[in-house]
C-alpha cells in the first residue's frame, strides 16, 4: 500500500491476534518509502504452528495491493495458487499472476457505511480473515481492542466486520 493507508497497523494487529489469542507464531516486518504519507509501504508476515527459522517472506501465500505501484511490483511474487487480494478502486488488475485474484470494493464499502477512510485497513483486514481462515475472527477483534483507543474501538469493530462480510463468501 501506501504511507497513511495503515498497512503496517493492520499487519501488527493480525499478528497479535495470532500469537496472543491463537498460540500461533508470528513473524512481520516493514517497509516504508521516504514519504511520511502515500509513499511505498510494505508489511509481510509469517504465521505458523512451528517454530519459523527464516522470518523473510520470499513467496507470500497470500498478497493484498492496496495500490496500483503494490500490484505491479509485488503481484508476481503470489505463489501460484495463492490469493491476491486487492481493492476496487485503486488497482486495475491483471490476469498475469498464476493466482486467484478477488477484487473487492473496500474502500467504497467503508465510505458507504462508515464515511471516514481512516478505518479502511481494518475492513481490508476483515476481508483477508474473510477470505482466508488464518485466525479467528474474534481473535482479531480482541487484538483491536487491546491496541486501539477505547473511542475507536466500536468505528473499527464496524469496518472489520464490514470486511469480513465482503470477504466471506469467497471462503474455500
Amino acid at each position: 500500500g501506501s504511507g497513511g493507508q495503515g498497512v503496517i497497523t493492520a499487519a501488527i494487529l493480525l499478528g497479535e491476534a495470532a500469537v496472543i489469542h491463537e498460540g500461533i507464531n508470528a513473524v512481520q516486518s516493514q517497509s516504508y518509502g521516504a514519504a511520511a504519507r502515500g509513499g511505498a509501504t510494505r508489511s509481510d508476515i509469517i504465521l505458523a504452528d512451528d517454530e519459523i527459522y527464516f522470518p523473510v517472506v520470499t513467496q507470500p501465500n497470500i498478497v493484498v495491493c492496496l495500490t496500483q505501484e503494490a500490484y505491479n511490483s509485488f503481484a508476481p511474487e503470489v505463489i501460484p495458487g495463492g490469493i491476491l487480494l486487492s481493492d476496487t478502486r485503486s488497482v486495475q488488475t491483471t490476469r498475469t499472476v498464476d493466482a486467484r485474484q478477488i477484487e473487492l470494493p473496500m474502500y467504497a464499502a467503508v465510505m458507504e457505511e462508515i464515511g471516514k477512510p481512516i478505518v479502511f485497513n481494518i475492513c481490508v483486514l476483515g476481508a483477508l480473515i474473510g477470505i482466508a481462515d488464518l485466525v479467528r475472527p474474534e481473535s482479531v477483534l480482541k487484538a483491536i481492542k487491546e491496541r486501539v483507543p477505547a473511542e475507536y474501538i466500536e468505528l473499527n469493530t464496524r469496518a472489520f466486520n464490514i470486511g469480513l462480510g465482503l470477504g466471506l463468501p469467497f471462503r474455500r
